[in-house]
């Protein structure tokens, strides 16, 4: 069954905090839209938070409180691993993007936001769109 709310990957958060204002507003729109995102987008989210912009950790926090009150957040599964990698071998993408669209396919979602892959593509019926475009 088709899922009417997008999924998110981690860019789409990490752009929350970022200091491009036309970024952090489009972020801020789609997440108050509400959509969907796994353990893996917030642990990336944490990475990139910590890592790259320095954030502390109450920064971070107040950040991933935010989304999970507006977004379902997907547990990481084995059957997510396998439909990952499955992916990766057959649309040549590196295994954290698959596993980002397999989350997505499992569930149901037909919009994926994100950055990262090809803007445009559809992969087995999830369209990958870039909402900074």
């Amino acid at each position: 069954m088709a899922h009417p709310e997008p999924f998110f990957d981690t860019n789409v958060l990490v752009y929350l905090v970022a200091d491009d204002a036309r970024k952090a507003r489009r972020s801020a729109e789609l997440v108050k839209a509400g959509g969907i995102v796994s353990v893996q987008v917030l642990n990336e989210f944490v990475a990139v938070a910590r890592r790259k912009r320095r954030l502390p950790w109450g920064n971070i926090r107040r950040v991933l409180d935010g989304v999970r009150r507006r977004c379902p957040v997907v547990p990481l599964t084995a059957a997510m691993h396998e439909r990952a990698v499955d992916l990766a071998e057959r649309h040549q993408f590196n295994i954290y993007d698959a596993v980002i669209v397999a989350a997505a396919l499992l569930e149901g979602c037909t919009t994926l936001y994100s950055e990262d892959m090809h803007d445009g593509q559809v992969v087995e019926g999830v369209r990958i769109l870039n909402p900074f475009a």
